[in-house]
């Protein structure tokens, strides 16, 4: 079974620590009442996972876990085919040991578009909400980062992360919390809080702001990366029933509106840093992820559109502040 235990540890004496009061009676709950089928199968894979310390790291580049030269051709396939066993994999890539997982989104595309417009993660406390099997948590890790807590409600994400952190080093300050931001309490302790590709999955995207201002301390650095469409600061597409076959996407502002959003949940200095249209070659499927991917939720005639008619998927990144509580006296 899957531990916290070094998780709390190392809160115990940090800014976090009054997370501890609800933290533990939570993940207990989660750890009797969680019942995905693979669960049992996927932590087998983890307990197979005692391979040496790499002989090479690289996590400020790339995800890169061995020089490929450690381990022999047979503990390699071994290897590949207990990773494959955790498929599919969806945020990546990750290099271990000579194995490439080619997972479906080049995830290490969209840190370079995001990264140059943060402040430097450099000792910060950083919280990555909806964090996936947690590629970008490691590049925070290699930019410096003190400590990095993601969370996550799947079970496979959360198995992916572990095997992840097994190769690299089981002592890291980098966890993944099988949660929900709505199970967060306001914590107002991170440094940097990142919520990437989430807010159209919420049924109230102000509301989802608001949890993230939460978990900020003052001054702290919010970054937001979620689809956009074009439009003045009074549109908002909501999809009539699916979006790029998603059943799950609730609203689509437009950049003007997200910022107006964005204010009136006292966020300032907010500012729009990257504007990007998902390529084929960004979201595909691949050896690791062979369902369907990108390529399936857009027009066949017309690449521009998704399948339901709607513009294709376009990103936008924002910058924001956590703004100081106002008083009686201002």
């Amino acid at each position: 079974m899957i531990s916290f235990s070094q998780f709390y540890r190392q809160i115990a004496d940090s800014n976090l620590n009054h997370w501890l009061e609800s933290l533990p009676a939570i993940l207990g709950q989660w750890q009797r009442s969680h019942k995905h089928g693979n669960l049992p199968k996927w932590e087998k894979v983890l307990a197979k996972l005692n391979y040496p310390a790499p002989d090479n790291l690289d996590l400020l580049h790339s995800v890169t876990i061995g020089s490929g030269e450690q381990l022999g051709s047979g503990e390699r396939d071994k290897l590949e085919n207990l990773l494959k066993i955790l498929s599919p994999w969806r945020k990546g890539p990750f290099h271990v040991h000579g194995i490439h997982i080619d997972t479906e989104w080049r995830s290490d595309w969209k840190w370079d578009r995001v990264s140059p417009h943060i402040s430097p993660l450099a000792n910060r406390t950083v919280l990555d909400v909806g964090c996936g099997s947690g590629y970008h948590m490691w590049r925070m890790y290699g930019e410096g980062a003190k400590r990095v807590v993601g969370i996550d409600p799947s079970a496979l994400f959360l198995c992916q992360f572990e095997a992840i952190k097994r190769l690299i080093d089981v002592e890291a300050p980098v966890h993944l919390l099988p949660l929900g931001i709505e199970e967060l309490p306001p914590l107002d302790a991170f440094d940097t809080v990142f919520s990437m590709g989430v807010l159209y999955h919420r049924r109230s995207p102000i509301d989802h702001l608001l949890q993230l201002r939460d978990q900020l301390r003052m001054g702290g650095e919010l970054i937001l990366e979620t689809l956009v469409v074009d439009g003045d600061e009074n549109t908002v597409l909501v999809p009539r029933d699916r979006y790029g076959k998603m059943n799950n996407v609730w609203y689509l502002p437009s950049i003007a509106a997200l910022k107006l959003w964005l204010e009136k949940c006292e966020f300032t200095d907010v500012r729009c840093v990257n504007v990007d249209v998902t390529s084929l070659a960004e979201q595909r499927r691949t050896e690791w992820m062979q369902n369907e991917s990108l390529v399936d939720y857009l027009d066949p005639n017309d690449i521009s559109l998704t399948v339901e008619g709607y513009p294709a998927p376009k990103r936008a990144t924002f910058i924001a502040v956590k703004n100081r509580v106002q008083t009686t006296e201002d």
